[in-house]
């Protein structure tokens, strides 16, 4: 019984619990997590084209691209001397919108995705938009 616990990676003596908190960890930059964004928003992008999106040099977002893809979370495609980028699946994605909705509660009052008035195109938007807050 206790080898279906570990196979089960949402229970809290998994495996994958300590893999959880280096995935959390990887996603604690925010320059990552405009990488992130904007690859979801664009699908795949290059580092200079990513770097003019997230305001950094080249070579700085080749860094985080680095890390990004050893934690298999972004794909690279060479094109002659060109990197593209693109996010390996929706996982990583999912959880920098999760944190971000969440970031909308430390707020106080009734968070923007809560709002039955506000349509979801306009809440996803909001909630992912790169650039900074609104």
């Amino acid at each position: 019984m206790d080898a279906d616990k570990k196979i089960c990676g949402q229970h809290p003596d998994s495996q994958y619990v300590e893999l959880a908190v280096e995935v959390f960890s990887m996603l604690a930059d925010a320059t990552r997590v405009r990488i992130i964004l904007a690859l979801r928003n664009s699908g795949e992008l290059s580092v200079n084209h990513l770097a003019e999106i997230v305001d950094k040099t080249p070579a700085a977002v080749s860094q985080h691209l680095a890390k990004l893809r050893l934690a298999r979370m972004v794909i690279a495609r060479q094109e002659g001397t060109k990197a593209f980028y693109r996010l390996a699946d929706e996982h990583a994605s999912q959880l920098v919108t999760d944190a971000i909705l969440q970031a909308e509660h430390s707020l106080g009052g009734i968070p923007r995705h809560h709002h039955p008035n506000l349509d979801r195109g306009s809440q996803h938007h909001q909630a992912t938009k790169v650039g900074g807050s609104n």
